[in-house]
């Protein structure tokens, strides 16, 4: 079975916010939302990947994220592990840097049926989890 090791971006702003991309319509679980992020290499961390991900797939430099859950997932041909991380300081502006629609969404706004069911634990710890308004 393919063992997939996956980074993953909550990139959130300080209006709450979390930037949202679209899997393509070809992809695996095609058309639902996704956080951005991607493959680990042999030769990376987690954290290298993040960075790395983030700069293909959004064009913003990750600089201030942590560790904000960690979950296994197996599919009938797959078996991924997806760290997610919270990027909350970055350089440059998110936006769909491979063509994929990209949105911002309010923390409490997001809805776990329009992810990949392996996002579902994070989407409800987020949700709960909402930042406080100062």
């Amino acid at each position: 079975m393919k063992q997939l090791e996956i980074a993953v971006g909550i990139i959130r702003n300080q209006a709450g916010e979390i930037f949202i991309t679209q899997r393509a319509a070809d992809a695996h679980m095609a058309n639902k939302l996704e956080f951005p992020g991607g493959k680990i290499e042999a030769d990376e961390t987690p954290e290298q990947a993040l960075v790395r991900e983030l700069q293909e797939e959004t064009g913003i430099t990750a600089t201030g994220f942590t560790l904000f859950d960690k979950l296994a997932y197996e599919f009938p041909d797959r078996h991924i592990t997806l760290w997610f991380f919270m990027v909350e300081s970055w350089e440059g502006e998110p936006w769909g840097k491979e063509g994929q629609p990209g949105q911002w969404i309010a923390q409490n706004a997001l809805v776990a049926s329009d992810f990949p069911p392996a996002n579902e634990p994070v989407i409800s710890k987020l949700v709960i989890n909402k930042p406080q308004q100062s």
